[in-house]
């Protein structure tokens, strides 16, 4: 299933793109043509959405639904049916109802994970003994998370548009995470390289950790198989890779916060674990 995903998302940006370059030929041809219309409705405003993730990297989150686009879709595909009603032209039908399948399949399959919470990060527990590394290879324990309040940030990789968008918004809050004496893990299975790559751009005293092999994530139950748009393996990354989750653990390497979505576009802001680690330190 998550192999079908993962050629999805490698093949909805191509199909978005073809509907809007096909919509605005013929519009610019024909004029005003409803089904032509309908037909961009249902694309642009998710190829917008995309390339903007893309580009910018400026989009951390989005609502799960994604109700503005939702509408545009659903009337762009119903402008495009009542006007085949009525000359009864066909291709921008078959344009509008791709543009409309393929964001119903990206909002309602793709982006959820099917997702249930993992026992092992129970709010209360302790966080369990594993092994990570950092950019250089070097061994770290997850004991070496004691002592201090922790932050732990697992992301998906460079790769990953909304993950680096997620992490310059926490960097903006380095301050205040220093305040409150947080040490702040970003861990992700990417190779070595990669991690250190993301290290050199943010100039923040964070953790840049590598989980090798996705073995932590497997231990935690927050893997995903075949989690990466198909592709992206000649760049250098596995296959496999793991959830968007945010663990917050106090001093002691007791978990305060999990934040386990199951919508890769969902996360949470900065604030929601500040004011966890904010209540901790006030106790």
């Amino acid at each position: 299933m998550n192999r079908l995903k993962s050629i999805f998302i490698a093949v909805y940006p191509l199909l978005l793109t073809a509907i809007t370059v096909a919509a605005l030929v013929q519009l610019y041809r024909q004029g005003v043509h409803f089904g032509w219309l309908g037909a961009l409705l249902t694309a642009l405003p998710m190829l917008g959405l995309l390339s903007r993730a893309m580009v910018l990297r400026d989009l951390p989150r989005t609502t799960a639904e994604l109700p503005a686009i939702s509408g545009l879709a659903l009337a762009g595909g119903a402008l495009a049916i009542y006007d085949g009603g009525l000359s009864g032209a066909d291709w921008p039908q078959a344009a509008a109802l791709s543009g409309l399948a393929g964001f119903m399949v990206y909002n309602l399959w793709y982006s959820r994970f099917g997702r249930q919470s993992s026992e092992i990060l129970a709010v209360g527990a302790k966080l369990p003994a594993f092994k990570l590394q950092d950019e250089n290879g070097k061994t770290v324990p997850s004991d070496s998370f004691f002592g201090a309040p922790a932050v732990l940030l697992f992301y998906r990789g460079n790769w990953c548009p909304l993950c680096m968008a997620q992490i310059k918004e926490i960097a903006g809050q380095y301050r205040r995470l220093a305040e409150l004496g947080a040490t702040v893990a970003l861990i992700s299975p990417q190779p070595q390289g990669h991690t250190r790559r993301l290290a050199a751009r943010f100039e923040v005293p964070f953790r840049f950790l590598v989980d090798a092999g996705n073995r932590t994530a497997e231990q935690l139950g927050i893997a995903i198989d075949n989690g990466i748009p198909f592709g992206f393996q000649v760049l250098g990354y596995d296959s496999d890779t793991v959830m968007p989750t945010v663990i917050v653990t106090d001093a002691t390497g007791t978990i305060l916060l999990a934040d386990q979505t199951d919508n890769y576009r969902v996360r949470p802001e900065p604030m929601t674990f500040i004011r966890v680690l904010e209540e901790s330190t006030a106790d």
